[in-house]
């Protein structure tokens, strides 16, 4: 097997002063098969797959939260993977010097070459900037560089209202204004009380805030689901939510209640089924229900989550594909391994 490195745009060294260079374009070293797409078409693939990151670390010092390079990642790996897409990182420019005894504040100029499955190239160079009173100041500057790289280039969503955020260790403490005013925006979010964002990048119809009272109500399908009383209902609420343009990880919400409802009436008809204990006797503790349909629901319910997750919409077509049977007709041995093979990313 032979092994033909990719070679890397010719571009000038770019001095620690200078201005971030212009994204550059390298067409691929020889052509590609017919029908692979070039690098601007395989970026805008991974930007339809990707999925939000919401800003769930916190700074435990300075109180605030962000978004961790550990989740951007996660969430690019699969889409990369799946359309051919990696990036080459070098560093065109480093700075770094001492402040005070022991902090280092480093600045540098990341620079990214982008290779699509045709094996062309689009570099662009992303400034990084970081202090740490150890040794990571470095690794800082480059973690804060590629995780806005990724969520200029891909546009990755977010699920907040910026993106705003900061490393782990801020070297200067918040001021008065500053922590005055974090402490009225979250006055302000305990009042509003927002339902929680689903994994889109825009906001259904049953997740719009009121603006004012002459606005219809919005359906929330969750909670009739819960209510439902027979499969015909739940249907027919399902339905209603796939008109109104519910996403795919919404409606396994609703499949995963449907799913765990199913096991508990199920559980309740098994236990109906047992004799009543004779006249005097005590009745024994109500033991939990073990039966195959049971394991099946409960089985089905982490399957459509895991679905969920791993934003598959055709979950029910790909298990049938698969085993040849609906998933309400699978056993719990069946549903956990495709759920298996869903959490390996083999279900793609």
């Amino acid at each position: 097997m032979t092994v033909t490195a990719l070679p890397l745009p010719n571009l000038p060294a770019v001095p620690t002063a200078a201005a971030v260079a212009a994204p550059i374009y390298q067409p691929a070293p020889v052509g590609p098969a017919e029908g692979t797409p070039n690098v601007f078409g395989a970026i805008a693939a991974v930007m339809r797959d990707v999925m939000p990151v919401a800003k769930d670390k916190e700074n435990t010092q300075q109180r605030y939260k962000f978004r961790g390079i550990d989740d951007v990642m996660s969430a690019m790996a699969g889409p990369l993977r799946a359309h051919g897409v990696f990036i080459l990182p070098t560093i065109a420019a480093h700075h770094a010097e001492r402040r005070g005894e022991k902090m280092t504040h480093v600045t540098i100029t990341m620079r990214y070459h982008v290779y699509g499955p045709a094996g062309d190239c689009l570099t662009a160079e992303v400034p990084g900037e970081a202090s740490d009173f150890a040794d990571k100041a470095t690794n800082k500057a480059q973690s804060a560089a590629l995780k806005y790289l990724l969520f200029t280039l891909f546009m990755i969503p977010v699920d907040g209202r910026s993106v705003d955020d900061g490393d782990r260790d801020h070297p200067v403490e918040p001021t008065p204004e500053h922590r005055a005013e974090r402490q009225q925006r979250q006055q302000q979010r305990g009042q509003r009380q927002q339902p929680r964002r689903s994994n889109r990048a825009e906001p259904g119809p049953w997740e719009q805030p009121q603006q004012n009272q002459q606005q219809p109500q919005r359906t929330d399908y969750l909670a009739h689901a819960e209510r439902a009383n027979s499969p015909e209902q739940f249907d027919k609420i399902r339905a209603a939510a796939v008109q109104a343009g519910a996403p795919a990880d919404y409606l396994a919400q609703l499949d995963a209640v449907a799913a765990r409802k199913r096991g508990a009436a199920q559980g309740q008809q098994q236990g109906k089924q047992q004799a009543p204990p004779q006249q005097g006797e005590q009745a024994p503790p109500p033991s939990v229900p073990t039966s195959p349909e049971v394991a099946a629901a409960e089985a089905e319910n982490a399957l459509r989550l895991a679905a969920s997750r791993a934003n598959l919409p055709t979950l029910d077509a790909d298990f049938e594909r698969v085993h040849g049977l609906p998933i309400a007709q699978a056993g719990a041995q069946q549903l956990d391994a495709f759920r298996a093979m869903i959490e390996n990313g083999g279900a793609r």
